[in-house]
């Protein structure tokens, strides 16, 4: 009988070693005798007085719709003072990217605003006029005579350097600009030449297609306009100068042309493209 007393202890021990039951909390005792102390204090901290951490806003579309002489449009405005510009035909050394999906997966969509055709081409999507990408003279300036758009002269380019933008007749570029800017691209017609419509688009011709150009308003903007319906030269020229009051706009394309908006995640899907051009976050 002398063992019990032995044998009780050693279950003691080894129950005062094993787990406490999930969700317990787990006391230790002080060596000594503090059983004239208060218990310590425990503080709980309410769900709402956690800080959760700050999501980064997403930036908002600068692509608005308009509707004008009946025609749904998409109007989009890059900011000398929050984007850049640059223009894109393919990954180096390589085949134009042909679409905008494919230029798409070759960058950073977050640092992307919108992105359109950018322009007039040939074959393997290769532009037909001026065009300069990164400062690299890809194509020399066309000047000649010929069929088509591109040839309804006057044509004009697109270029800039920086946040300074504008748009030129071929021939005011070739007598006025003499320093390579860092992107340019070629196309035609003209629009709208000094507030005045090009001499040579009729009013309502009876040409309807999907069309894009882009303008410069007098504070520097561009304005990227994607007709969302067949329209005319006409309508597409008269919305810039008379809604947009833009002295200077340049028909980009038609059938073809596209928009790349990530912030509404619009990617129009449309292939067969030649020059893009990106607008860009600063």
């Amino acid at each position: 009988m002398k063992r019990l007393p032995i044998i009780l202890a050693a279950m003691f021990a080894l129950a005062a070693c094993q787990e406490q039951p999930a969700g317990e909390p787990v006391t230790r005792a002080a060596i000594g005798d503090h059983s004239d102390m208060p218990a310590p204090e425990v503080v709980e901290v309410a769900e709402e007085d956690v800080p959760e951490a700050e999501e980064t806003p997403a930036l908002a579309s600068v692509c608005k719709s308009a509707t004008f002489e009946g025609v749904r449009l998409t109007h989009c405005v890059a900011d000398p003072a929050k984007h850049r510009i640059r223009t894109a035909l393919g990954p180096s050394g390589g085949a134009a990217y042909g679409s905008l999906s494919a230029f798409a997966r070759s960058i950073d969509h977050s640092t992307v605003a919108f992105a359109v055709n950018g322009g007039m081409y040939g074959d393997n999507g290769q532009p037909i006029g001026y065009y300069v990408q990164g400062g690299d003279r890809i194509k020399e300036l066309n000047r000649s005579d010929g069929s088509g758009n591109f040839h309804l002269k006057p044509n004009g380019v697109f270029y800039g350097t920086g946040g300074s933008w504008r748009i030129r007749t071929s021939d005011s570029f070739f007598s006025n600009v003499r320093d390579r800017p860092q992107f340019g691209t070629q196309s035609g017609p003209m629009l709208v030449i000094g507030g005045k419509l090009h001499p040579e688009i009729a009013e309502n011709g009876p040409s309807r297609a999907i069309r894009n150009g882009v303008g410069i308003d007098k504070d520097g903007k561009a304005h990227f306009v994607r007709s969302e319906a067949p329209l005319s030269f006409g309508q597409l020229a008269r919305f810039y100068r008379d809604e947009l009051n833009v002295p200077d706009a340049l028909y980009l394309d038609g059938q073809v042309s596209s928009l790349w908006d990530p912030a509404s995640e619009r990617l129009d899907s449309r292939t067969g493209l030649g020059p893009i051009i990106a607008v860009t976050n600063r």
